[in-house]
């Protein structure tokens, strides 16, 4: 298969995985408090994972360009919340009723799944078997973090199926930054070490400054901590015995 239509396969598979995230809701008209917690936990554990792992594969590569990548994409996350207004937005108020309340929700979660789709496709460069591990542990990523979006939603009435296809689709930028991510480190390969350093600084700032402390309001913290870890450590084991690049 040609190597492009691998990248757009797994990519597109992670990101329909968050339709899988509504599952918890069946049956439920909300979902409790401390699963919110749990469910960014999981999510932020496995980003520091995927994060482990490229930082693993960028070992043998220009530290200085990779350092500069990973400011690069501290600067990128902080500044794409600032200029839209979503800097300070608690992604878990499920009893928010201002209007535009739902809007940021969404675009968060896009800005969100650009860095992991950029992720995605420096891994994919890296070599093809470690890409779709990426994209197969951003895809089990997208599940929890699907299922904190749909209990926000649905707490606005949107319906489940709705919710669900919202889900998706603010997964589109995933997909298309892994592609554009790809196509220009196979065109320009000194952009491998700065892809890969943007992906793990990116990665790396969402969790500690947006997803754990938010997780913390939700749920205890030792049990925070420990999904989170858990969640990181099975990724850095799988890496250790497979396809670490």
């Amino acid at each position: 298969m040609d190597p492009t239509l691998v990248v757009l396969f797994y990519s597109s598979l992670a990101a329909g995985m968050a339709a899988v995230g509504v599952l918890p809701l069946l049956g439920r008209r909300k979902l409790p408090r401390h699963w919110i917690g749990w469910s960014n936990a999981l999510a932020g554990g496995l980003m520091l994972g995927v994060a482990y792992a490229l930082l693993v594969s960028a070992r043998e590569r220009v530290p200085l360009s990779g350092a500069l990548g990973a400011l690069l994409g501290i600067l990128f996350v902080n500044r794409t919340h600032a200029a839209s207004g979503t800097s300070e937005l608690d992604l878990n108020r499920l009893d928010e009723t201002s209007p535009d309340y739902g809007y940021k929700v969404l675009l968060v979660n896009a800005v969100h799944s650009a860095a992991e789709g950029v992720a995605i496709g420096a891994a994919m460069a890296v070599n093809l078997s470690f890409g779709v591990f990426t994209a197969l542990a951003i895809a089990v990523h997208n599940v929890p973090e699907g299922t904190v979006l749909a209990a926000i939603l649905t707490s606005r009435s949107v319906r489940l199926r709705d919710a669900a296809g919202l889900a998706v689709a603010t997964n589109v930028s995933q997909v298309l930054l892994a592609i554009v991510t790809f196509a220009l480190i196979a065109a320009a390969p000194g952009l491998m070490p700065w892809a890969l350093g943007f992906a793990v600084g990116s990665l790396i700032y969402l969790v500690l400054a947006e997803l754990l402390p938010e997780c913390y309001r939700e749920a205890g913290s030792t049990s925070i901590a420990l999904v989170t870890l858990v969640a990181m450590g099975m990724v850095a084991l799988l890496v250790s015995l497979g396809p670490g690049g």
